[in-house]
């Protein structure tokens, strides 16, 4: 989105998409999440558990087939195997499996997620918003900055930036298959806001920064495999 076919990076694009960002998630802050949060959220639909409908065991599965998790260590795995398979093939020459495995596909997408959860983890931190769970059992919305616990770890959403960090990088590496990326990634980030696991600023957070994240990491491994 913020990178050109040429590997160049549109700074002025992600300067304008910050600012439109930060305008969304200061109008969520300010009274538009709590508004969203009783359309889009399914009151019924527990986020941990796959039930309670049609739609909400679809949102449910999406959050865990997709979570930080899978994503991290599923393309963690990926990228080791494939490592392993091009330093067996080739008289056990670990050189090569190296140079061919930073230059993969694999390692393009576990660069993206990484680098985007580890964004996301430090933001969550520092922020310490609490999930709409705990505004809707017992109405709190003060924000607990410097607090490791997960119901104080709503903004931004770490399933919907791993998702647009990994999704995004795969349709810039096959874009034949863009428009089915961004349609998954937007997905998971809805069902993330359905099943009341985050507002909707937080996934708007997220997406901005897999988004961005993805591009970045795109542009920098570009730049270091083709010296």
């Amino acid at each position: 989105m913020f990178l050109r076919k040429d590997n160049i990076l549109k700074w002025n694009w992600i300067g304008i998409g910050a600012i439109i960002t930060a305008v969304l998630v200061i109008a969520g802050l300010v009274g538009m999440d709590k508004i969203l949060h009783q359309i889009i959220h399914a009151p019924e639909c527990n986020p941990w558990v796959v039930g309670n409908g049609f739609l909400c065991a679809c949102a449910v599965i999406l959050g865990k087939i997709f979570s930080t998790k899978v994503w991290l260590f599923g393309s963690l795995f990926i990228v080791i195997a494939f490592f392993f398979y091009k330093a067996f093939t080739n008289e056990k020459d670990f050189r090569y499996a190296f140079v061919k495995i930073k230059n993969s596909y694999a390692f393009y997408v576990f660069a993206s997620v990484f680098s985007a959860l580890i964004v996301t983890g430090v933001l969550k931190y520092f922020i310490g918003r609490p999930r709409p769970l705990l505004y809707d059992a017992l109405e709190i919305t003060t924000f607990q900055p410097m607090i490791w616990e997960s119901v104080y770890n709503s903004m931004p959403s770490g399933h919907t930036a791993a998702a647009f960090s990994g999704l995004v990088m795969i349709g810039m590496l096959l874009p034949r298959i863009k428009w089915f990326t961004w349609t998954l990634a937007i997905l998971i980030g809805v069902s993330r806001v359905y099943v009341g696991a985050h507002w909707v600023s937080d996934v708007v957070f997220g997406a901005f920064i897999g988004m961005v994240v993805a591009d970045i990491v795109k542009w920098a491994l570009k730049k270091i495999n083709s010296k």
